[in-house]
């Protein structure tokens, strides 16, 4: 009762400042809470405050290391609008990005600048618990925020985190919209625009989640090359705040644990490339939810998600739900999802991310899904799947609908776009303009329409 009560008051309250309820005992109640946070169907202020020193601080780092990933130090951070506030003390910030990282302001070696400031779109990442061990946003301990980089619709990550969960993808990050101000020093506050917040894949993340069946395992983040088949010592790292990137990283500060979760890792690749046949079959089922798994590759693939797994050796995470050396289940999470929908490169094995083969999505050295697909019954499953996208009219990826959903977004923030950076001001229905296929488009009808072209795409695949 005491618990139910606690909850009550955070639901009606979304007081961010401080835990109301303990996340490992409410896990249910915190994913809850979590969703009231990332509502689409607000557009709510986020405003982040940092002395003059600390941004400035900011700026040195990344001329001294472009891919730092340390923190300075916000007094305040506050989220506020549509029935939401929220606010937290001495919230780290910092930037974030591979390809993407920019210096935020200025040129190298400049300190902020007063007069006339040169802003830049940056992603950025929150954490309440660099400087302070109590502060959350209803929960959530960590936010990244994302501009729209080379995105000029402003929707595309989204609708896909928003497709997967609606899919039944329960491991999908939640994602919404604000409008992003800073206030440096005393110098009145700068519009940066309408961000993407996303839910950082954390440990957090998991115990939010009780499908996992535990949150006492391992999280590794994957990067490029993390094709599942070579085991090379080098490849496995333990995240130290470095700048260098490896295709393993365990996200897990204790020391201790690098050698047992580095084990386990390579015991799962060790069987996943060796094991044939009905032990094969056998084995995958109890390490691996297979259907979930395929289910969510099904949505990738309607969803054009190149930059992946199987095609690009990138861009996931895997989470073990034990750290018995032999007995656990492991889970592939969805991630970076912006690449998507019609924004095609010629990549792995891929020209065209609207007509390619779902069933030879990507490189044969991704061995999990070519492995997978080989036994009749996991091919026949996806498959399946495969068909609940092979109409234009489907519930989820169905031209009607997601134009339905993507006006109403573009309606939420479209009269915000224009910042103060001056770029990216304004909607334009198209994708990124590096990629190799322009002529998609989301809204506008007719054959270059993106979800019409994946429908019959995936129809004639599948020989529906």
């Amino acid at each position: 009762m005491k618990r139910l009560l606690l909850f009550v008051l955070l639901v009606l309250s979304v007081s961010c400042g401080k835990d109301r309820i303990s996340e490992d005992d409410a896990p249910d109640a915190f994913l809850s809470s979590a969703k009231k946070l990332f509502d689409d169907t607000r557009l709510p202020d986020l405003r982040i405050s940092v002395s003059e020193d600390e941004w400035n601080r900011l700026l040195e780092l990344y001329d001294k290391e472009p891919h730092n990933h340390d923190y300075v130090s916000c007094p305040t951070v506050s989220i506020d609008g549509g029935g939401l506030s929220c606010s937290s003390r001495n919230v780290g910030l910092r930037l974030r990005g591979q390809t993407s990282r920019r210096r935020p302001e200025g040129s190298y070696g400049q300190p902020h600048a007063h007069g006339k400031p040169h802003w830049r779109h940056v992603h950025f990442g929150l954490n309440c618990r660099t400087f302070s061990d109590t502060g959350s946003f209803a929960g959530i301990r960590r936010i990244n925020l994302k501009y729209a980089k080379e995105d000029p619709t402003y929707i595309r990550e989204h609708y896909c985190y928003d497709l997967l969960a609606g899919y039944g993808i329960w491991t999908a990050p939640l994602s919404s919209w604000c409008r992003l101000y800073l206030q440096i020093g005393a110098d009145a506050p700068v519009y940066y625009g309408v961000y993407l917040m996303t839910e950082s894949i954390d440990m957090q993340y998991v115990r939010r989640r009780p499908g996992f069946g535990s949150d006492k395992g391992w999280l590794w983040k994957c990067a490029w090359g993390a094709n599942l088949r070579d085991r090379d010592d080098w490849r496995f790292h333990q995240d130290d705040n470095s700048p260098n990137t490896y295709p393993y990283e365990l996200k897990d500060e204790d020391p201790e644990s690098f050698g047992p979760a580095k084990a386990q890792f390579k015991d799962f690749l060790i069987k996943l490339n060796t094991l044939k046949g009905a032990e094969f079959h056998d084995w995958i089922l109890k390490v691996c939810d297979v259907d979930l798994l395929l289910k969510m590759y099904a949505a990738n693939v309607a969803l054009g998600h190149w930059d992946d797994y199987w095609n690009d050796m990138n861009n996931f995470y895997l989470y073990f739900n034990s750290k018995d050396p032999v007995n656990y289940r492991v889970y592939m999470l969805p991630y970076d999802y912006d690449n998507t929908l019609g924004t095609s490169h010629k990549c792995g094995v891929q020209t065209d991310s609207g007509r390619h083969d779902p069933y030879n999505w990507g490189l044969k050295e991704c061995v999990l899904l070519y492995k997978i697909l080989e036994v009749r019954e996991f091919r026949e499953i996806y498959t399946g799947y495969l068909r609940d996208f092979a109409s234009v009219d489907n519930p989820w990826t169905g031209q009607a609908g997601s134009a339905e959903r993507i006006k109403a977004w573009q309606k939420l923030f479209g009269p915000y776009v224009s910042n103060d950076t001056g770029e990216d001001m304004a909607l334009r229905d198209a994708p990124a303009s590096w990629g190799n296929h322009h002529e998609y488009r989301l809204l506008e009808d007719g054959p270059n329409n993106w979800f019409r072209v994946k429908a019959g795409s995936i129809s004639s695949w599948i020989g529906q």
